[in-house]
């Protein structure tokens, strides 16, 4: 059950990580382009990472459930 705790923490920091660059690359391109469209990108990265950090949960739930059965 440890193990499960550090991979869903891993994953976690690393969904934030990416959120973070995408953010920043985001935040480069508001000089370039529209703040419509990085508001649109901004809000389907958000989504997109809500939705990772779901289905890792639920992933991660699934096993220890399983595990749980076994033992």
């Amino acid at each position: 059950m440890i193990i499960v705790v550090k991979v869903v923490v891993v994953v976690r920091v690393v969904v934030v990580r990416v959120v973070v660059v995408r953010v920043v690359v985001l935040v480069a391109v508001v000089v370039k382009y529209s703040i419509v469209l990085v508001a649109v990108v901004v809000v389907v990265v958000v989504v997109v990472a809500a939705v990772v950090e779901v289905v890792v949960v639920v992933v991660v739930a699934a096993a220890l459930a399983s595990a749980t059965l076994v033992a």
